[in-house]
Order: structure tokens, then C-alpha cells, then sequence
């Protein structure tokens, strides 16, 4: 199993950059085109994400040899689900004017291939230190793409920045359409892989 910190560092880090489940992976591209037109909301769901994938991943690794192989996906999606009704209820009863603009998007977590898939590729299969920083990462990699998402889209779109006005003006209106969400994620995707680029040709010269 893997336990060493440096590993659990390679986990968390894994999930950030190497395989950002936005940038990366091109999973949940529905929320990411669809929901990330300001920060607050990028962050907010985001931090729903963040907390059902840790949680989830948590959960499974501590129940996976009672698991039968025949009822595993089932199994994933009603934890999935009864960690997205708890946070389902926090951000109601905390942030509701956020949480009314998000509408459906947080209660379909539970639909979202990342969680899912990362249950089944990680958590089913290591402990639990492993499988929470391998939540963390994947959880971490998705709030740090949909705030980036949303930072980009309500600057250029609607000239602010967590609704205080930065620019004096809306420069560029067409980033607030969902078009502009594949548009900018394409964006994204293109400086990821320009990185990787990068950090291959160098590892190879070193």
C-alpha cells in the first residue's frame, strides 16, 4: 500500500496538476461549462466536490472488503449521495442566496464521473490515508479549475471580480455564455499540456 508522506505529496499533487479531473481528465465538463460564470460560484461548488470526493473516498476505503464486486457502482453512488445531501444541507442553511444560484448542479454531484471513477480506480483498492489524499488531490484539482474558470469568465465577462467591480466596464459579454466555457476549458487544457511539454523535455535533458 502506498503510505510514505513523499507518496501521499505525489497523490494530492497528482490530482492538482497531472490529473486536474477538468484540465486534465475532461471530466464534469457539464458544471465546469455550465456553472463556472463567477468565482463564487466556481468556489462554492467546488468546495461541495471537494468535500463529497474526500468523504466518499474515505468511506469506501473503509468498507471495500465488504463490498461484493456485483453491487460496487450502487454502493458509490448512494455514498456519493449521502454525502452530497449532507453538504446539500450545509450550503442551504449557510449560503442560501449562493445555493439558490447554483441550482441543481450541487444535488448532481452525485451524477459526477470523477467521484465515481476515482471509487472505483483508488478507494476500492487502498487504505485510507492513500485514498484521502488521493480525494484531496482530485477534490483540490476541481475547486482550483472551476475557480479559475470563474475568475476568467466573470473578469472578461461582466468586468468583476466576486461581484466587486474591477474593470469599470464589460469588456467582453460573450464569456458569460456557455460557449465561452468550452472556449476557456479548451484554454486551460492547452497550457496543461504545453506544460507537460515542457516538464518532459526537461526531465529528459536532466
Amino acid at each position: 500500500m502506498l503510505t510514505s508522506p513523499k507518496t501521499h505529496t505525489q497523490l494530492f499533487l497528482n490530482g492538482v496538476l497531472s490529473e486536474n479531473p477538468i484540465f486534465r481528465l475532461a471530466l464534469s465538463m457539464c458544471p465546469a461549462v455550465g456553472l463556472s460564470t463567477s468565482v463564487m460560484n466556481g468556489l462554492l461548488l467546488g468546495v461541495a466536490v471537494l468535500f463529497v470526493q474526500v468523504f466518499s473516498s474515505c468511506t469506501i476505503s473503509l468498507i471495500k472488503r465488504h463490498i461484493h464486486p456485483r453491487i460496487r457502482i450502487p454502493t458509490y453512488t448512494l455514498t456519493i449521495a449521502t454525502w452530497v445531501t449532507v453538504i446539500d444541507l450545509i450550503l442551504a442553511a449557510y449560503v442560501p442566496v449562493a445555493y439558490k444560484a447554483m441550482g441543481i448542479f450541487v444535488r448532481l454531484i452525485v451524477a459526477f464521473a470523477i467521484i465515481t471513477m476515482r471509487l472505483e480506480v483508488f478507494a476500492c483498492k487502498h487504505d485510507l490515508a492513500p485514498s484521502f489524499w488521493d480525494g484531496m488531490g482530485m477534490g483540490v484539482g476541481f475547486l482550483f479549475g472551476m475557480t479559475v474558470l470563474g475568475t476568467i469568465r466573470e473578469i472578461l465577462g461582466m468586468g468583476t471580480f466576486l461581484g466587486i467591480e474591477v474593470l469599470g466596464f464589460r469588456p467582453m459579454l460573450f464569456f458569460v455564455l456557455p460557449a465561452a466555457g468550452f472556449f476557456t476549458v479548451g484554454f486551460m487544457m492547452a497550457i496543461f499540456n504545453y506544460a507537460e511539454t515542457i516538464s518532459l523535455r526537461r526531465k529528459r535533458r536532466g
